[in-house]
C-alpha cells in the first residue's frame, strides 16, 4: 500500500463541467482533493500518481453540495444521522430547527407534543429518540452531541422559540392566552438564545401560523407555544438577533395580512440594525392565485429601504398525499381540525357520521371568505389506492356523482368511514403554474428551499427539489426559452444560501471544503417526479415517501469522503462521521478521516 503522504491527491475528478457556486461561468476542469478540501481546479490533466480515487466525470456536472435551508431532521438526526434521503440527492448541508421547533431544551414528551402532529412524525418515536439520545443541557452541549454522531451531511441550526418557551414556562402555561412569561422566564429564554448564538446557531425560528397544532393529551390541539408570544417577548429576542447579525426564520399568521406585512417590515433597520428575516413562504397557491403577485414587490421594497428580507420558496409543484383524513391541510378550518383532534378511530368515525358535523364541514368547505392554503376542491383530488378499486383514479367529486349526486364532502367522508387510512389520495396545493415558478426562481427576494425534509413522512417528498429546479432550467434552455442559466440556478441552491446564512458551505473553489456531487444532466428527467416509498428503520419500519433517481446523482463527497458511489449509498455513510456542525460566521474544517468517530 502506498503511504498516504506519497499521494498528491486523495481524489481526482476528471473532465467534469465544474460549477463553483458563485454564478460564474462553468468550465470543463479537473478537480483535485486533498485532506477534505479542494486543492486544485485545472484546465490541464492533474497528476493522478498513486491517487486512490479517480472519478471520470466526462459529460457530467460537478457541483457544490446543495444547501437545504428548511428541514425537520431534528429527530431523525439523533436516531439515523446519515440523513441519507437528502444526501443521495446531492444535499450536503441541512439546517435544523425550523418553524420554532428544536430539541435543545424540551424533554422527550414535550418534543413529542410539539413535533408529532405538526410535522406528522409519529409521537412515540419522537419521545423515544429524544429520551434515548439526550445528554445535553444547553446549546453548546447539543452541538457537541451532534458532533459525536456519525453525521452524514453538515448541519447548521436555528433555536426554536417554541422549544425555549415550552421549557421555560412549561408546555401548559406556554400555550395559554392568559399567561405571560415571568421576568425570570423571559430572562431565561434570552440567556438560552445568547448561548445558542455563542455556539454558532444561525438564529432563531418562530411561528405565528394558527393551524399548527399540538399532539398529546394535556395540551392537544392548542397551537404551538410561539403563537402565544406577545410583541414585547418577541421584540427582546429579536433584539439579540439584530445585535448579533443572525437570522429570524418566521411563519406569519396568514389569516391576518397585516401580520404578514409587519413581519416583513420588521426587517428594516430604521433607527436600529436590520433584522435578517426569512419568511414562510412564497407559494403560488391555488386558493389565492393573486397573493403571489405581491410577494416579490414586498421583498424588493423592504430591501430597498434597508432591510434584509427573503421569502422561502419550494421550486416545484406542492403535491401532497394523504391516508384517509390524516393531512395537515384540514387543520386550517374548524370541521377538519375537530376530526384530527380525535385520536380514537371509533370516536372519530362517530363524528364523521354525524349529520350536524357534515353540515358544518360542507359549509366551511364551500366558504369563500378568509385566507386559506387548501383550495377546498374535492374534484381536484385523485384517489390513488383503495380497497374499492372502482374509485381508484377518480376524484371525490366524481365518486359523489357516481353515487347518485352526493356532495363531494359526503363522498370523501363516506370513503374515509369505509376504508380509513387504506384509502390514499393526492392533490396539488400550490406551485402548479410553470411560468410562475420561473418568475419566482429568478426573484432575488426569494430563497430556494422549504423542502420540509424529515417531516410529513406519509404526505410529501421534496428531498430532490434542487435537482428538479436544475431540470426545469435545463429543459427551458433546450426548448429555446431560457429563464436563467444553470450557473445561476446552482448559485441559488448553494453559495447564495450559504452566504446569506453565514455558513461555510455552498462553494467549490480552491481551499473550500470538498462537499460536492456529480450528476448526469441527461438523467434530469421524469424519474425526478416518480412516486416512491421506503421504510424508515428509525421509526419502526414506517413507510415514508421518498425520491428515487439514483441514475441522476452519481457521486457525492462530503469533506472529501465518498458517501454516494455510482449512484448508491457508500459504505461510510452513517458509519463514520463525514459532516460537521457548521457555526455561523466561522470557517469550518473537514472531518479528518482518521478522527471521524464511529457510531456509539
Amino acid at each position: 500500500m502506498v503511504p498516504r503522504s506519497d499521494t498528491r491527491f486523495d481524489t481526482v475528478i476528471r473532465n467534469g463541467r465544474w460549477f463553483d457556486g458563485t454564478g460564474a461561468p462553468s468550465a470543463i476542469r479537473d478537480i483535485g482533493i486533498k485532506d477534505g478540501h479542494v486543492a486544485a481546479v485545472s484546465a490541464d490533466d492533474l497528476d493522478e500518481t498513486n491517487c486512490p480515487n479517480v472519478i471520470d466525470a466526462s459529460g457530467k456536472w460537478v457541483l457544490p453540495g446543495l444547501v437545504d435551508i428548511h428541514t425537520h431532521y431534528d429527530i431523525e438526526v439523533l436516531a439515523a444521522p446519515a440523513l441519507s434521503e437528502s444526501v443521495r440527492h446531492g444535499v450536503t448541508t441541512v439546517l435544523l430547527g425550523s418553524c420554532s421547533l428544536s430539541v435543545v431544551h424540551v424533554d422527550g414528551i414535550d418534543a413529542g407534543d410539539i413535533f408529532g402532529r405538526v410535522e406528522a412524525i409519529p409521537r412515540d418515536h419522537v419521545i423515544q429518540a429524544v429520551d434515548r439520545h439526550k445528554t445535553w443541557m444547553n446549546a453548546g452541549q447539543y452541538v457537541a452531541a451532534l458532533e459525536s454522531l456519525p453525521l452524514g451531511p453538515n448541519v447548521a441550526a436555528f433555536l426554536g422559540h417554541s422549544d425555549m418557551r415550552a421549557a421555560a414556562m412549561g408546555l401548559d402555561r406556554a400555550t395559554r392566552n392568559d399567561e405571560r412569561p415571568t421576568a425570570a422566564e423571559q430572562t431565561q429564554m434570552e440567556r438560552w438564545l445568547t448561548e445558542a448564538l455563542d455556539a454558532g446557531f444561525v438564529g432563531m425560528s418562530s411561528q405565528q401560523l394558527l393551524f399548527d397544532k399540538l399532539d398529546g393529551d394535556v395540551c392537544r390541539s392548542r397551537t404551538l407555544p410561539s403563537t402565544y408570544a406577545k410583541a414585547r417577548e418577541l421584540r427582546r429576542l429579536k433584539s439579540q438577533l439584530r445585535q448579533r447579525n443572525r437570522v429570524l426564520q418566521s411563519g406569519p399568521d396568514i389569516q391576518k395580512p397585516l401580520n404578514v406585512l409587519s413581519q416583513a417590515v420588521q426587517s428594516l433597520g430604521i433607527l436600529r440594525r436590520p433584522l435578517s428575516t426569512s419568511l414562510l413562504s412564497a407559494a403560488d397557491i391555488k386558493a389565492n392565485p393573486y397573493a403571489i403577485r405581491a410577494m416579490g414587490p414586498v421583498a424588493s421594497l423592504v430591501n430597498k429601504l434597508g432591510g434584509n428580507f427573503r421569502w422561502q420558496h419550494l421550486p416545484v409543484p406542492f403535491e401532497v398525499y394523504a391516508d384517509g383524513i390524516d393531512l395537515v391541510i384540514f387543520e386550517e378550518f374548524g370541521a377538519g381540525a375537530a376530526a384530527l383532534h380525535l385520536r380514537d378511530e371509533v370516536e372519530r368515525n362517530e363524528l364523521l357520521r354525524d349529520e350536524k358535523y357534515r353540515r358544518r364541514f360542507r359549509k366551511e368547505y364551500e366558504s369563500k371568505f378568509g385566507v386559506r392554503v387548501w383550495h377546498r376542491d374535492f374534484f381536484d383530488a385523485e384517489i390513488v389506492s383503495c380497497p374499492d378499486k372502482s374509485v381508484v383514479g377518480k376524484s371525490f367529486g366524481q365518486v359523489g356523482m357516481d353515487r347518485g349526486g352526493l356532495h363531494p364532502v359526503d363522498a370523501f367522508l363516506d370513503l374515509v368511514l369505509e376504508h380509513g387510512t387504506a384509502m390514499r389520495w393526492r392533490t396539488t396545493i400550490s406551485n402548479h403554474r410553470p411560468e410562475v415558478l420561473k418568475q419566482l426562481a429568478q426573484n432575488p427576494g426569494i430563497q430556494i428551499g422549504f423542502s420540509d425534509a424529515g417531516a410529513h413522512l406519509r404526505n410529501m417528498a421534496f428531498y430532490n427539489f434542487g435537482l428538479r429546479l436544475l431540470r426545469h432550467v435545463r429543459e427551458a434552455q433546450q426548448a429555446g426559452r431560457p429563464f436563467m442559466t444553470v450557473e445561476q440556478a446552482v448559485h441559488r441552491l448553494t453559495g447564495e444560501l450559504a452566504d446569506w446564512y453565514q455558513i461555510d458551505a455552498g462553494h467549490l473553489r480552491i481551499g473550500d471544503r470538498a462537499d460536492l456531487f456529480v450528476i448526469d444532466p441527461e438523467k434530469l428527467d421524469a424519474t425526478l417526479t416518480a412516486y416512491a416509498e421506503e421504510p424508515v428503520d428509525a421509526y419502526g419500519g414506517l413507510s415514508r415517501m421518498v425520491n428515487r433517481n439514483d441514475a441522476t446523482v452519481r457521486t457525492v463527497l462530503i469533506g472529501g469522503q465518498p458517501v454516494v458511489v455510482d449512484g448508491q449509498l457508500g459504505d461510510l455513510l452513517g458509519k463514520r462521521r463525514t459532516g460537521s456542525f457548521l457555526p455561523a460566521g466561522e470557517k469550518a474544517r473537514a472531518v479528518p478521516v482518521d478522527a471521524a468517530p464511529a457510531p456509539h
